[in-house]
């Protein structure tokens, strides 16, 4: 039996830390580690609840938007503060733009060199890469001259051997499948998606004054809305808004999804491989204006168990006897069979081995990151827990899109329960979410006609109006899956402060009852073909797109080693 650990696990954001235990080339038992910690939670305790987001919002620098919306809204649920309809509008779309942005940039700049052999694209011959695209869609720059353009680029690059991140990729690796000609449309692609995600970060930027890190408020919106003003939502501003939701669906539509359905035409293996816990969980999201967070949300809410798609399981973070913490194999005090977030610690207490060590005990404690558990288990959260709960209890949308893509690849709905499924849900619900923004425009619009402009409500917003005491629980089903944040209020301060972001459900750790989390389940039975190449191992860890900033809210400066392969 030998010992592979790969450390650190790159293109994610965050510190992420793999071992696994491997006998005869399959993976017998996996762990997930975070070598990374802040202690957010504990930065927060004191201060005046209203200015929380401002803190929480920093967590992470890539999910930007959902800690703030997460943080005002566990303020709102503790204090009673209603939303009004042009305000959740507004935080409507910016959530949506950010779920868009953030799935997009996931597949082309993190995971699809998982699939795509870069050096390959050099072999290709653009007069095929345009036939190939051009079958796939009416993308308007498909041509040989095209690909040619981009082949010669390609070509001067690798000549100067500065090849910075495509450097240590596994290129030589039996399993990448792709022909030369989709990997050079790949790589374009790739090339083309860091360009257009301009049109996200200007909506976000006109609703909230910047990005990254755009400004929020606790009972609305900053932004007041006002036609004849230049400093407010004005017509100017709801016309750029809508040219950029255009440019957002026709990429979506025209390129992300079409090479989607090209990849996994390629890989259709890997429907079979990383099929995890089997349990899902999604909080709902995008409430619907009636300014109550749990009343009427466009992805509803829901928990499968066992992957049993027949029964969708109520969900309600309010309830305290739902969702418990284990710190059992966590580096945290207290808690080892697990304590509410109301009730949460978040005291580190390190008992790992002193650096540079070999590999982590982790029969014992291993990892920054917590279990938490839903009624006692291990939940997958993410993109396809939202899109099966949703295509469960019938979405229109989910079904319509889903069943499309089953119908293009030629698979059941239990094909989605993989790696390669992972993947074509978070497409699927990017290409949804891509259009919904125009239903959120829409609203905004109406809105505006029948004079109901009011982006902020006042009432309770004072400290002189609030209980000596309160508890609320703010909940975002966000990019990578079901985020909350639970405050405790005590004399117009924070009291005690907890988050549970979604690769903490996906990256946790074993629990008190020796439950491996949902990605440590979904590495194990996993065959490496090269232990110095485990390229399986980076798909599917990437299929769950990674935030360990995230999840633990010191970094281990060890140096650039990728992998060590250790025989025990």
């Amino acid at each position: 039996m030998a010992r592979l650990v790969i450390d650190p696990i790159t293109r994610i954001e965050g510190h992420l830390r793999i071992e696994a235990r491997v006998e005869k080339n399959r993976i017998s038992e996996a762990y997930c580690a975070s070598t990374m910690w802040r202690g957010i939670e504990r930065i927060l305790k004191g201060r005046d609840p209203r200015e929380a987001w401002i803190f929480a919002e920093r967590i992470c620098g890539v999910c930007t938007v959902v800690h703030a919306l997460a943080s005002i809204r566990a303020v709102e649920s503790a204090l009673g503060i209603e939303v009004p309809p042009m305000a959740q509008a507004m935080r409507n779309m910016m959530l949506a733009t950010q779920f868009v942005h953030d799935h997009v940039l996931h597949f082309y700049h993190l995971h699809s060199m998982d699939w795509v052999d870069v050096p390959n694209a050099l072999n290709a011959d653009p007069q095929k890469a345009a036939e190939i695209a051009s079958r796939m869609s009416r993308w308007e720059r498909y041509s040989a001259s095209y690909f040619r353009d981009v082949l010669v680029r390609l070509k001067n690059f690798f000549e100067t051997g500065r090849l910075g991140i495509f450097a240590k990729g596994y290129w030589d690796h039996p399993d990448y499948k792709l022909p030369p000609e989709v990997d050079l449309i790949l790589f374009t692609h790739f090339m083309e998606a860091l360009d257009w995600q301009k049109h996200m970060v200007r909506i976000q930027t006109f609703l909230g004054g910047k990005n990254p890190h755009p400004n929020f408020l606790v009972g609305g919106a900053p932004l007041p809305v006002d036609m004849n003003s230049p400093t407010a939502m004005n017509i100017t501003m709801l016309g750029e808004i809508k040219k950029a939701i255009g440019e957002i669906r026709q990429f979506v539509r025209e390129v992300y999804i079409p090479d989607l359905i090209m990849l996994a035409s390629y890989y259709e293996d890997w429907f079979h491989k990383g099929k995890g816990v089997m349990n899902f969980l999604t909080y709902g999201e995008f409430p619907d204006g009636t300014m109550r967070q749990f009343e009427s949300m466009f992805f509803p809410r829901g928990a499968i168990l066992n992957g049993n798609l027949s029964r969708i399981y109520e969900v309600d973070p309010l309830k305290e006897d739902e969702i418990m913490e284990v710190h059992a194999r966590s580096w945290y005090e207290d808690g080892d069979e697990g304590l509410h977030p109301f009730e949460g610690k978040t005291q580190p207490r390190y008992t790992g081995p002193e650096p540079p060590y070999d590999y982590l005990n982790v029969d014992d404690k291993y990892s920054w990151v917590k279990a938490p558990r839903w009624k006692g288990n291990p939940m997958e959260v993410g993109p396809l827990a939202r899109m099966l709960v949703g295509y469960a209890l019938g979405h229109h949308q989910i079904v319509d899109r889903v069943e499309y893509i089953m119908g293009k690849l030629n698979i059941p709905i239990e094909a989605f329960v993989s790696t390669m499924g992972r993947t074509l849900a978070r497409g699927v619900e990017t290409w949804i979410l891509s259009e919904y923004l125009e239903d959120i425009y829409n609203t905004m619009v109406s809105l505006i006609k029948e004079g109901r402009t009011k982006t902020f409500n006042r009432e309770k917003w004072l400290p002189g109006s609030w209980p000596r005491e309160a508890r609320g629980v703010g909940v975002a089903d966000v990019p990578r899956g079901a985020l909350a944040h639970w405050v405790v209020i005590k004399d117009g301060k924070i009291e005690n402060y907890q988050v549970i972001a979604p690769s903490t459900w996906n990256f946790s750790p074993r629990d008190h009852k020796g439950q491996p989390g949902p990605v440590e389940t979904a590495l194990e039975g996993t065959r490496i073909e090269d232990p110095n190449q485990p390229v399986e191992i980076l798909r599917i860890v990437h299929s769950y797109d990674p935030c360990m900033a995230c999840a633990v809210h010191l970094l281990d400066p060890r140096g650039t080693e990728l992998y060590r392969l250790i025989v025990e």
